[in-house]
């Protein structure tokens, strides 16, 4: 494998437990080598939480809930999640956390790698300018002011929030143009009020490509493989992939990336940055894409020396 690349198995898991608050942290996006954007997979204990309620500073966090049964909390609310579905966290907005059911909780964070990310966690009264916290008082750890605050209630589950899809509430678009592409796929986050960030679901057909191989200059992206089986083409190279696959493409990297569907297909979690100043580059057709503005254009010359142009 490269350094791009890496499966949720290998990634050594970081027990966190005091109080109501239990589960395994496992860094993946860190293992996978990604650069401005973080993911984090997080088996919550059966009963327990995740973290202390806290809200985001700068960050727009996204959660995918992978198995298991258990609550979102947000804001003394709680709303029952399952599998597949997606819960869109904005900076500033309100506090919340996770509660695993009996049988545990399996998530994936998402979040983006802010340079100051102040979160606020009101029942520890407590800001955590991560990785250390303000002392309002005690100077105890955030985890120990939230366990002393006690556990949160849980009352009856509300509607779900707007802030809150399924991938079987939203619509899917099937994109098979013939030839070598064909995908069929949704958007979970943006339809939940994803500004900064999204995430996709990509149901790659057997034997095709998800998209054209290209580049970015600006967005990053994650891809997570949820079932299925394929390749991640990276230049030249193509590299197998199985369900818990984890492949970073960081922005500026130069080297065109694709996906194509084994035997059976491959279902792929993609996140990316919106990131208004791309340039995305495709090497097959020579062609540029200046997205901010909707502009595509075909480049008939380029000389390089010593890698400058």
């Amino acid at each position: 494998m490269t350094d791009f690349i890496v499966h949720w198995d290998e990634v050594e898991g970081r027990r966190s437990e005091l109080g109501h608050l239990a589960g395994t942290w496992r860094d993946l996006g860190r293992a996978a080598g990604s650069v401005g954007v973080g993911l984090k997979r997080i088996e919550i204990d059966a009963g327990r939480w995740s973290t202390p309620a806290h809200v985001e500073g700068a960050e727009e966090e996204i959660v995918y809930v992978l198995g298991g049964s258990g609550f979102s909390w947000q804001d003394s609310k709680v709303y029952e999640i399952r599998p597949g579905d997606c819960i869109v966290h904005p900076p500033s907005r309100w506090a919340h956390t996770l509660r695993a059911g009996d049988d545990g909780l399996d998530v994936l964070i998402f979040g983006t790698r802010v340079p100051l990310q102040i979160a606020d966690l009101p029942r520890g009264d407590v800001a955590w300018i991560f990785p250390t916290w303000t002392d309002a008082g005690t100077g105890d750890h955030p985890w120990a002011r939230e366990v002393a605050a006690g556990e949160p209630e849980v009352g009856e589950p509300e509607p779900r929030g707007s802030n809150m899809l399924n991938s079987d509430e939203v619509e899917w678009e099937d994109w098979t143009p013939g030839g070598e592409f064909g995908i069929t796929s949704c958007f979970l986050a943006r339809p939940a009020g994803a500004a900064r960030t999204g995430l996709n679901i990509d149901q790659v057909h057997p034997g095709k490509l998800n998209t054209v191989p290209h580049c970015h200059s600006a967005e990053e992206e994650l891809f997570v493989v949820l079932g299925g089986d394929g390749t991640c083409i990276l230049g030249d190279e193509e590299h197998p992939l199985r369900p818990g696959h984890v492949v970073s493409r960081p922005a500026g990297t130069r080297v065109a990336h694709a996906f194509r569907g084994g035997e059976s297909g491959m279902r792929l979690l993609v996140y990316g940055t919106r990131e208004p100043n791309d340039i995305a580059y495709y090497p097959r057709s020579n062609k540029v894409y200046f997205r901010g503005i909707g502009l595509m254009t075909r480049l008939e010359h380029l000389d390089y020396m010593d890698g400058e142009l």
